[in-house]
C-alpha cells in the first residue's frame, strides 16, 4: 500500500488542520500540530501530529516519536518517547515519563518512593519492570524487548499500561499508527524490512536513508570591551531605524515605539545588539533583537522579535503553549562573529500535563555547535 493510502487509512476521522489565526501567534507549532493532522515540514525537519500521538524529525533525520494518556485520563498523565537516528542499523529506544501535575498521579509517585520501578503491560501481558527512574532527567528507559513489544503493539488497538500497585497509567495507541507511519517516510524505510509499520521482512532495507550531518557553526563570544554606552542616539531615532528592518512591525513589534528601556550590548568593535520589548500576551512576552553597525550606515538585521533571553552571544526564545507551561517552543541563535545564525527549533511535546517545562526535547532543528 502506498504511503499515502496508508496515511489517509490511518486518519480517516481527522479534523482539518486549523488556520494559524493571529490570536493563537504565541501558540508554538508542536501545539498547534496536536489541533490538526497535517504535517509541517521545512528546510528546519518535519513535525506531526494526530489524536494522541506526535512524531518530530530533525535535520539529521532523527525521529523522535511521543505518544500520551488520553485527554479523558488526564488524571494519570503519561508519555513515551521512541527515538530512532536514521540509516539501516538503527534501533529504536524508549523511555517512559509519569506525570506528576495531577493530584492522584503525584500521589502514587509518592508511594513509588526510592523504588522507582514500573511494571509494562500491554493487553495484561506483565512485559516487566522498566529500568528505574534516573533522578537527573526523571524518566526511566524501556527494555530493549518492551520497546519492541510497544511497537508492535500500536500497529493494532491495544490497552498499554505501566503499573505500580494499584495505580494505572495508561497510554494511548490512538493516533500512533500515523506518526510511526510518517516516521518511516522521512527515513526512507516505508516497505522496508526496518519500519514500523508493517515491515516487510522479504524487502530488506534498500532505500533506508543514512543520517545526514548537522550543520557545524563557530560560536564567537562577542567582545563587551568596548562599552556600549559610547553609542549615543536618541530612542525616537533607534525605533525608527529598527522600524524600517522589521517587516510588519505594527503586528510583530507593536510595543517599539513605546517607553520601555532599549538594552545596548557590544557585539565586537563595529556592531551592537539592539534589543527592546516587542510584545507582551497572556502569559507570553516577546524582546525584539537587531543586529546593528555603531555609525552610519547603521543597516539593523532583524533576528528575532519572539526573544526571551541574551547571554554572552546566544539569543533564546522559549513560549508557553498554555498557562500553566507544560509545554514550550525553543528557538535560539548563536553569534558566529557576523550574525547570529539559528542553532535550535525545537517543542517540548503536547501540551498534557506531563511536567512544568514539557516532558521532552523534540528538535526539529539541530547543530554541532564547535567554540
Amino acid at each position: 500500500m502506498s504511503l499515502r493510502r496508508l496515511l489517509k487509512a490511518a486518519t480517516t476521522d481527522c479534523k482539518p488542520a486549523q488556520t494559524k489565526t493571529r490570536a493563537a501567534r504565541w501558540l508554538p507549532i508542536g501545539v498547534l500540530g496536536a489541533l490538526a493532522w497535517l504535517p509541517m515540514t521545512s528546510q528546519a525537519g518535519t513535525s506531526f501530529s494526530y489524536q494522541d500521538w506526535q512524531v518530530a524529525c530533525d535535520n539529521t533525520l532523527t525521529c523522535r516519536i511521543a505518544g500520551y494518556q488520553s485527554e479523558k485520563n488526564s488524571d494519570m498523565p503519561v508519555s513515551v518517547l521512541l527515538t530512532r537516528r536514521a540509516g539501516k542499523g538503527a534501533l529504536t529506544t524508549g523511555k517512559l515519563k509519569l506525570g506528576g501535575t495531577k493530584d492522584s498521579s503525584a500521589k502514587a509517585l509518592m508511594k513509588l518512593g526510592n523504588r522507582h520501578r514500573i511494571t509494562m503491560r500491554i493487553n495484561g501481558k506483565d512485559l516487566g519492570e522498566t529500568r528505574p527512574v534516573s533522578n537527573e532527567s526523571g524518566d526511566s528507559e524501556l527494555t530493549r524487548a518492551q520497546v519492541d513489544a510497544l511497537v508492535e503493539a500500536l500497529g493494532t488497538s491495544s490497552t498499554i499500561e505501566f503499573v505500580f500497585r494499584n495505580s494505572r497509567w495508561q497510554l494511548s495507541d490512538k493516533g500512533a499508527t500515523a506518526v510511526m507511519l510518517k516516521a518511516d517516510d522521512v527515513q526512507g524505510r516505508v516497505g522496508t524490512s526496518g519500519a514500523l509499520v508493517n515491515p516487510n521482512a522479504a524487502a530488506g532495507n534498500q532505500g533506508v536513508l543514512d543520517p545526514r550531518a548537522a550543520p557545524i557553526l563557530n560560536k564567537v563570544l562577542p567582545n563587551e570591551k568596548n562599552d556600549a554606552r559610547k553609542f549615543r542616539i536618541r530612542a525616537s531615532q533607534l525605533a525608527s531605524i529598527v522600524k524600517g528592518a522589521t517587516k510588519n512591525a505594527a503586528d510583530t513589534c507593536p510595543s517599539l515605539n513605546d517607553d520601555s528601556a532599549w538594552r545596548i550590548s557590544r557585539l565586537n568593535d563595529s556592531q551592537l545588539l539592539v534589543q527592546h520589548s516587542c510584545w507582551l500576551a497572556a502569559y507570553n512576552a516577546g524582546t525584539g533583537m537587531w543586529v546593528m553597525n555603531d555609525s552610519k550606515p547603521y543597516k539593523p538585521t532583524l533576528v528575532t522579535t519572539d526573544a526571551t533571553d541574551y547571554h554572552a552571544g546566544v539569543i533564546r526564545a522559549e513560549q508557553k503553549g498554555r498557562g500553566i507551561g507544560d509545554c514550550y517552543s525553543i528557538d535560539e541563535w548563536v553569534w558566529t562573529g557576523a550574525r547570529f545564525e539559528k542553532s535550535r527549533e525545537a517543542t517540548t511535546g503536547m501540551c498534557r500535563l506531563i511536567e512544568a517545562g514539557g516532558a521532552w526535547q523534540m528538535p526539529t532543528f539541530v547543530t554541532d555547535i564547535k567554540g
